[in-house]
This record gives structure tokens, sequence and C-alpha cells, in this order.
């Protein structure tokens, strides 16, 4: 199942692991032990760091895995999250219509 991981580092943390020289060689370490499918880095509305990862989950079991990295090394709060492409979109059509047949006000 494709989840969206988001990761949110506190400053405080953050500005520790950029000046000990950790944040990037822990980050480059996930990324090539878990190879998402896409991951990007950015500024969060609180002026966090905060990466979007877009991994592919065999199993909800994996969570602990994916998310301690980033609790341990940075304090980080990590959220997971289901979600589609375009054609997983395209292919819940018959249960989008299904539900709609039931559920139709």
């Amino acid at each position: 199942m494709r989840m969206l991981m988001r990761v949110s580092i506190p400053a405080k943390p953050g500005n520790d692991a950029v000046l000990n020289g950790t944040l990037v060689a822990i980050v480059q370490k996930f990324l090539a032990d878990h190879k998402p499918e896409a991951a990007y880095f950015y500024a969060d509305d609180s002026g966090q760091r905060c990466s979007s990862i877009v991994l592919d989950m065999k199993d909800t079991s994996e969570i602990p895995g994916l998310a301690e990295p980033w609790f341990l090394a940075f304090d980080a709060q990590v959220t997971f999250r289901p979600v589609l492409t375009a054609q997983d979109l395209a292919a819940a059509g018959p249960g989008i219509e299904k539900a709609v047949k039931q559920h139709k006000r």
C-alpha cells in the first residue's frame, strides 16, 4: 500500500543535527535503506524542517521501523496516511459508484 509518511523535526534537535553533521547522513541512510517512490523536504507552516516521503508499505508492522529512526535521531513527529495515484483512483471507480448508489441523498 502506498503511504505518505510525513516527518516534522523540531527546531532544536534539527539545529543540533545540522551543526554536528548528522542530519544529512541520517536522511540519506533512510532513503538508501527504504528506497521511497518520492521524498520532498521543506519548512512546514510552523517553521520546522519537514519531509513528505512516499513509500510502498507491504504491512503495517513496518511502521515502527520507518518511524523510529526519526523519533530517536530528531524527536520528530511522524504521521502516516494511505495515498492513491491517479491510476489507483481510476481503479476505485466501481467502489465509488457503489457507495454513491447506496448512500445517495
